[in-house]
């Protein structure tokens, strides 16, 4: 996972990151690696109903100029059920180089 100190270089590397984020409940480093504009104000991870994260597969990434787009799919068991969820994140650019999520479209939802 990427530090502080350490920006992720692309959207791929920050998504990778955050992923791993939330399989360790780490709500900091989500919550500092979020867009300012989209970002919730807490984490709570007593609320996500007891989710064990299984495996993430990158589909596709790539960046343009100051944003990136990852298409992914992360699986998770809740409650002994096996579920998937498929994500387009859109990722931001800062002046200083650092990439931070904004948003992303999850399919069925």
């Amino acid at each position: 996972m990427f530090h502080a100190g350490t920006p992720a270089p692309t959207p791929e590397d920050l998504m990778r990151s955050r992923y791993t984020a939330y399989v360790m409940q780490q709500g900091p480093y989500l919550l500092q690696t979020w867009a300012s504009a989209t970002r919730p104000e807490h984490m709570d991870f007593a609320e996500d109903g007891g989710i064990k994260w299984l495996g993430l597969e990158i589909k596709r990434a790539s960046m343009e100029g100051e944003s990136g787009i990852v298409e992914f799919v992360a699986r998770y068991k809740v409650g002994g059920r096996a579920h998937r969820m498929h994500e387009t994140s859109r990722f931001i650019r800062d002046a200083d180089g650092r990439w931070y999520y904004l948003d992303g479209d999850v399919d069925g939802q």
